[in-house]
């Protein structure tokens, strides 16, 4: 961290409500953790945190080995 810089001065930043963050917050609710995601800076723990991400990755494969088996189907090799 560059001298003068720490953690609490940091500039908070807006986030984007994009495609991940709707995964985000849709993988926090069916595995229950909603409320703690809202109040993350407070209730969030890292092992709820690694849940999330974990649950998030998985479904991005998912939804990537769906895709390539689409292209597949439809643009078969000749």
């Amino acid at each position: 961290m560059p001298k003068g810089k720490t953690a609490k001065t940091k500039k908070k930043t807006k986030k984007k409500s994009g495609p991940h963050e709707q995964l985000k917050w849709e993988t926090a609710r069916e595995l229950g953790l909603e409320d703690d995601l809202a109040n993350a800076g407070e209730q969030l723990s890292v092992r709820e945190a690694g849940k999330i991400g974990g649950q998030m990755v998985k479904k991005l494969i998912e939804a990537g080995q769906q895709a390539l088996a689409k292209e597949k189907k439809d643009f078969p090799q000749q």
